[in-house]
């Protein structure tokens, strides 16, 4: 009775622990999703963990407020029950949030369907760690070389089309001063003959 008041998980898969998914799993046509299963295996987890700490273990615990109060002792044990359960599947919910598990055993599902289809054997180790291990990481080492690559190029093309405005900028920079000079030229001409003009009216008849 205890068990069947504690336990209410509401996932749907009760019927059915991870061994019995398993075996599913492995007969031919049948696929279990990863999610399905880690749901399951969390499920069986607290039913288990319920399980050990029946009602009777906690009145063994509680012996006198159980004799005194048998009916409290029986709200409190399945508030606990209702508690540990909660905060269990809370926790669990945040650790699949936070590592976005369910993403990841999605994309595992399809590897795998994936992998399915293909003809070409899987890949095995060929007994030489060295050549294992050249084959799984000098791809990755090429395609991040590639990467790296292209992103010297963008910045070198981003590089010359920075200096170009640089260049750009110094020529009107000195087209300015080109043309402030010009002018500074011109205003001392026109104050030379501004002078001359006034020192010819100046002049005693």
């Amino acid at each position: 009775m205890a068990e069947a008041s504690g336990v209410n998980l509401g996932s749907g898969c009760e019927e059915k622990g991870p061994e019995e998914l398993a075996q599913e799993s492995a007969r031919p046509g049948t696929t279990i999703s990863r999610v399905k299963l880690f749901d399951t295996m969390v499920d069986t987890f607290i039913q288990k963990l319920v399980a050990a700490g029946s009602y009777q273990r906690f009145t063994d615990c509680y012996k006198c407020f159980y004799q005194l109060q048998p009916e409290m002792t029986r709200r409190i044990y399945d508030k606990f029950v209702t508690q540990l359960q909660t905060s269990i599947q809370e926790e669990i919910s945040e650790i699949k949030a936070e590592g976005n598990l369910e993403a990841v055993l999605n994309a595992l599902d399809a590897i795998v369907e994936g992998s399915k289809d293909c003809e070409e054997p899987a890949w095995r180790p060929s007994g030489i760690p060295e050549k294992d291990l050249c084959s799984a990481v000098v791809p990755y080492f090429l395609q991040q070389r590639d990467a790296l690559q292209r992103r010297v190029q963008k910045q070198e093309a981003e590089n010359r089309q920075l200096a170009d405005a640089v260049l750009a900028g110094r020529r009107q920079v000195e087209e300015l001063q080109l043309q402030g000079q010009a002018r500074h030229q011109a205003w001392q001409a026109l104050h030379r003959e501004q002078k001359e003009l006034v020192a010819v009216l100046r002049e005693p008849e």
